[in-house]
């Protein structure tokens, strides 16, 4: 019998960036904060992310990501969930594959951010060689959270820009998940200029979700790992993907709108740490 009081375990593979708040620098506290343990795997140290910032310092980590999982494997720990996010490297997302296998058992929900791409442009370093190894990655996953410019890219579709229609939007979640997925969300969603939220499709049910917020002025990096990690903790506590789907768009958006108003600059990352406590009551609160 299933113990449900027995506390849920994630691990996150994905980079350390030092300075700008994202990868594992968010994934560790907001999911803990949703009260889920969570152990990091990192594929790499950066100085600071790759976004804005110049002579940045990167160390792969790829050469420990076998001896920490054979120990993880042989204390026979066992994972609620795994989450993937920025890797780095064709030769790193090849690992991954095996290592995900390796960690995973029957009840281990799989979750992939793409993190290589936005506003139609692939991230420095990237190209159609790692979008297609990224591609394979994530068709391997549960659930596959990309921004549109990352899900076009993987579809092998034209990106273009918003405001978009349903029609379209519903189009790709499809194509996502024929890809092998059992879920598709969608980031960077909009229908009208003063809006952006998330859409997601659950290929098992056939429904078809949206959440949304008021747009808010600038780009700040590191929103689309808040956004997944947000996301995905409060579907591992047990919120329906709607519910889960809407508290990930308010958590961003409230983030945003706080660093806004302290006039932050922008590749700093945004102020999602003073919305942990109301985050962590959200993601316990009924699906009503």
């Amino acid at each position: 019998m299933q113990n449900l009081n027995k506390q849920k375990r994630v691990v996150s593979i994905q980079d350390i960036s030092c300075f700008g708040k994202c990868s594992e620098t968010v994934a560790l506290p907001i999911i803990s904060a949703a009260g889920i343990e969570t152990v990091i795997l990192p594929t790499a140290i950066l100085s600071t992310h790759t976004g804005g910032f110049k002579n940045y310092t990167f160390l792969s980590l790829e050469s420990q990501l076998d001896p920490i999982s054979d120990h993880w494997k042989s204390l026979n720990l066992q994972f609620d969930g795994i989450i993937t996010g920025y890797v780095g490297s064709i030769e790193m997302i090849n690992k991954l594959t095996a290592i995900i296998k390796k960690l995973s058992n029957s009840n281990t929900l799989v979750m992939s951010d793409p993190a290589m791409a936005d506003n139609g442009v692939l991230y420095p370093g990237f190209d159609l060689e790692y979008v297609k190894a990224m591609e394979a990655l994530c068709n391997q996953a549960d659930i596959v959270i990309p921004n549109l410019t990352e899900a076009t890219m993987m579809l092998g579709l034209p990106y273009k820009e918003g405001p978009y229609t349903k029609e379209y939007i519903e189009d790709i979640l499809k194509k996502l998940t024929a890809q092998g997925p059992r879920i598709a969300i969608l980031t960077g969603v909009y229908f009208s200029d003063d809006q952006l939220g998330g859409a997601g499709y659950d290929r098992d049910s056939g429904k078809v979700f949206y959440a949304f917020d008021n747009k808010l002025p600038g780009y700040y990096h590191g929103t689309g790992d808040i956004f997944a990690s947000s996301f995905f903790a409060a579907y591992l506590n047990n919120q329906d993907l709607q519910r889960s789907l809407a508290i990930a768009v308010k958590f961003v958006h409230d983030s945003i709108e706080r660093t806004y108003q302290a006039k932050t600059e922008v590749r700093n990352g945004v102020d999602f740490e003073s919305g942990l406590g109301e985050y962590a009551k959200m993601v316990k609160g009924s699906n009503e």
